[in-house]
């Protein structure tokens, strides 16, 4: 027979462990929907990619390979990851971040003939980003020194 303390401890430690645990369960089942992966234009295969509804591509845009549309906000371009481009289209007003050479993520699905349509074009930046606000403060600041 065991202790009953012991045996006290081992059920506390058993009800601890089950606690974290399910919380630990709870924090990774919401968080399950901010996890953002994206393919890269190597691995997109566009037979397969055409059954999906939505997916995201993130990449390079490639220098030289930006196209505005002449009356709208259409814009192309092809993205890249130095070993396969991939032409975008995409329709609505583009990040602030966006430039030739600038990492994106877009969201949207392959058409028939293999060009990925955007519907969300979200610009990514290094660590060392700081709004051009404070760029511009910074700048003033220094100026006066």
């Amino acid at each position: 027979m065991m202790n009953p303390v012991r045996k006290r401890r081992l059920i506390t430690l058993g009800m601890m462990l089950f606690g974290v645990s399910v919380a630990a369960g709870l924090v990774l089942y919401a968080l399950r929907s901010n996890i953002n992966l994206y393919f890269t234009p190597s691995q997109v295969d566009p037979v397969a990619m055409q059954t999906l509804p939505q997916f995201r591509m993130g990449g390079m845009v490639e220098k030289g390979s930006v196209i505005h549309d002449k009356e709208g906000l259409g814009v192309h371009f092809k993205l890249t990851d130095y070993t396969k481009s991939l032409q975008i289209h995409y329709n609505g007003i583009l990040p602030a971040l966006f430039r030739e050479g600038q990492g994106l993520v877009v969201q949207g699905h392959l058409n028939a003939s293999g060009d990925f349509v955007a519907n969300q074009v979200l610009a990514k930046h290094d660590e060392n980003y700081r709004p051009p606000s404070i760029q511009k403060f910074e700048k003033i600041k220094s100026l006066k020194e």
